[in-house]
């Protein structure tokens, strides 16, 4: 993308793996980041998403070069951030800034709100010290937070609020870039629909672009233009946000997915959902061919294709129109399973792995919006109960007569 703020290539982040008493020598490395490549064009909001243990923080932390990147491609504003000296770095820190996602730890207890605020102010020289109390107070109120309380520390305070002094001090600088690492993670749910109202009014308002890093699928969705997914330090598939939730091209997004609740009792009770079975991989010696393999749900239910676990599936056009892509060797027929979707539509109730019966039911409760052919109950049993969901499809489902759940059916977050 030609408009493209910020343009990464082929990022990798590796931690040395040391041992030895007296002389240390690095035996490995924890491949934390393994080339990963996309674009934010500015004034848009990319999602990051996977699940813990993917990589999605550390490359957050690349990017605004709190960590330094094993190799790779940083591109901001034309400059390549990996070849920048200190003193240009630090210069170039004004345009991007980021906001953590612990509001507890990220705030000095030592220091006031007002010093919190104004440090990036202060460490960069800018305006005199009236002018920076100005700009705290105003900064405090753009954000929702009492002006007056500038002088208070920040254990005064609850999570939203620390965050919105943390949301302060990222933008006193006026950055063209803020990284949201995880900001509601810490929130609760009333909080952080506060919170991201927030964002988004700010990003309106100064034009801000947004990498956002987040757990929650609806948060993400909710956020942003484009999401990206990672696995095991590997970007998996990219696209607009209505793309990669209408039509997931990549077994492991549907996954995660499949773990999104539907916001109704019956078909959330009755609903099938994907379990991943095996141990997740070792980011320090990853299995060949694709990494998600050894639990993915669809590789079982092709009969174990060989290109699977011989060959790393590349980041490849799955729809052009869209700007879609996927590492999947099957994405086609991950397309075609009835996995992954969890969303309402306009007109009708859509969730992909919902059996008919939940379905059905939603239909004799009189739901206007579920589709007219599902108030016949011709998948019920002959005793008029819903039929139960088997792994009849070539991977394990949730059954809804199931009172145990098993660890494995646990959200992936």
């Amino acid at each position: 993308m030609s408009d493209a703020l910020l343009t990464v290539t082929d990022l990798q982040k590796y931690f040395p793996i040391r041992d030895g008493l007296l002389i240390e020598r690095t035996v490995d490395y924890v491949r934390a980041v393994d080339g990963v490549s996309f674009e934010i064009p500015e004034g848009q909001t990319l999602g990051l998403v996977g699940e813990s243990g993917s990589g999605k923080s550390t490359t957050g932390y690349c990017i605004i070069q709190l960590l330094q990147p094993t190799g790779g491609s940083i591109r901001f504003m034309g400059k390549e951030l990996t070849e920048l000296g200190r003193s240009d770095l630090r210069r170039t820190r004004r345009d991007m800034q980021i906001v953590f996602q612990d509001p507890y730890s990220s705030l000095d207890p030592r220091m006031t709100v007002g010093d919190i605020v104004a440090e990036p102010l202060k460490i960069h020289g800018v305006d005199t010290r009236r002018g920076r109390q100005a700009k705290v107070r105003e900064l405090l109120d753009v954000v929702g937070f009492n002006p007056g309380f500038t002088n208070r520390y920040p254990h005064e305070f609850s999570g939203g609020q620390r965050q919105r002094i943390g949301i302060a001090r990222a933008l006193a600088l006026s950055p063209k870039l803020i990284i949201c690492d995880e900001p509601v993670s810490a929130l609760d749910v009333s909080i952080q629909a506060q919170i991201l109202n927030l964002l988004k009014d700010l990003q309106q308002e100064f034009g801000l672009t947004y990498l956002f890093i987040a757990h929650d699928l609806a948060v993400v969705r909710a956020m942003s233009d484009r999401i990206a997914v990672m696995n095991r330090g590997k970007l998996i598939e990219i696209g607009p946000a209505e793309e990669v939730y209408g039509e997931p091209r990549e077994a492991y997004t549907q996954a995660l997915l499949s773990a999104v609740p539907v916001p109704d009792p019956v078909a959330e009770r009755m609903r099938k959902r994907v379990i991943l079975k095996g141990d997740v991989p070792s980011p320090v010696n990853p299995p060949p061919g694709c990494r998600f393999h050894t639990r993915c749900w669809l590789y079982e239910r092709l009969g174990q294709p060989e290109d699977c676990r011989t060959i790393d599936p590349e980041l490849r056009v799955v729809a052009e129109a869209a700007g879609h892509r996927a590492a999947c060797h099957h994405a086609d027929e991950a397309l075609k399973t009835d996995v992954g979707v969890a969303h309402i539509g306009a007109a009708a109730l859509v969730r992909r792995g919902t059996p008919p019966a939940a379905l059905a039911s939603l239909a004799a409760a009189g739901k206007p919006d579920a589709p007219e052919e599902l108030a016949t109950p011709a998948f019920l049993d002959e005793g008029g109960t819903p039929e139960a969901t088997t792994a009849a499809d070539g991977f394990a489902t949730e059954s809804p007569d199931q009172t145990d759940t098993p660890t494995d059916l646990q959200s992936p977050f």
